[in-house]
């Protein structure tokens, strides 16, 4: 397989109903709003060569736009998540359709493991799997199994400060782990790690080369990146922000 493909999940109507865990619930999330900031983050991902899969919609499911947690994939396999929050797993709906579609062999997480894809960071041959909240480690261990043919390390990193792993830390182009320091369990974990000064500014969407993209949220964070020789783009995600969400939980990049 050798293509760029980003597959999302348009917002459901019910968005404003979203579970939040480590925030106090926003007073409103504006699902007009949400929408237009969604097909602005679609559109920069079309602009940046990328191709855009969309899986079916789940209007009755409030967090199906953050389609990040559903599927994780690394080569050939694409690993169907089940998340620790049992009234997000009907948002399983339509993904190993997508997915399958685009080539891959799916690989389910059994009872009683539990797999968020937005706690897996992978970059070379590391994958770390955040631990505490959402995955637990009888997941941990179903999505080593399923990776054994791809020689990679799985490792399981604490997650107690955030909702997932990558709300806290995501990585670069270069394999350095960037994170807000406030809410990274243990930085020592990445022997290459940056501190950012914003929490929106952890979350980074590689788009190839050196371009990535991040959210309006972390100005400095934009700032710091680019004066490492980085190409950013940013993009206004606030209403999913309100929810718990960032740039890594709206799309899942499939590449060969």
């Amino acid at each position: 397989m050798h293509r760029r493909l980003a597959l999302v999940r348009r917002p459901s109507p019910r968005l404003a109903d979203g579970i939040v865990t480590h925030l106090e619930r926003a007073p409103m999330v504006d699902g007009d709003l949400a929408l237009r900031q969604w097909q602005e983050y679609v559109d920069v991902l079309r602009r940046r060569g990328w191709a855009v899969v969309e899986a079916r919609a789940v209007d009755e499911c409030p967090d199906g736009v953050f389609i990040e947690d559903q599927v994780f994939v690394h080569g050939d396999v694409a690993v169907l998540c089940r998340s620790g929050a049992p009234e997000r797993r009907s948002e399983q709906a339509g993904v190993r359709e997508a997915v399958e579609a685009q080539g891959y062999r799916t690989v389910g997480i059994d009872a009683p493991g539990t797999l968020d894809g937005g706690d897996v960071l992978k970059h070379g041959h590391h994958v770390w799997v955040g631990v505490g909240g959402r995955t637990n480690t009888a997941g941990v261990e179903q999505l080593a199994r399923a990776l054994e043919a791809h020689r990679v390390d799985v490792v399981p990193v604490p997650v107690s400060k955030v909702l997932h792993l990558k709300s806290a830390v995501t990585a670069l182009p270069d394999g350095t782990v960037i994170g807000h320091l406030p809410v990274v369990d243990d930085p020592t974990v990445w022997p290459e790690f940056l501190p950012v000064p914003e929490e929106a500014g952890a979350h980074v969407v590689l788009l190839g080369g050196p371009s990535v993209l991040l959210s309006a949220a972390a100005p400095r964070t934009a700032q710091l990146l680019a004066a490492r020789g980085l190409d950013v783009t940013t993009v206004d995600i606030s209403e999913f922000e309100k929810l718990e969400g960032c740039v890594t939980c709206l799309s899942v990049r499939l590449r060969g």
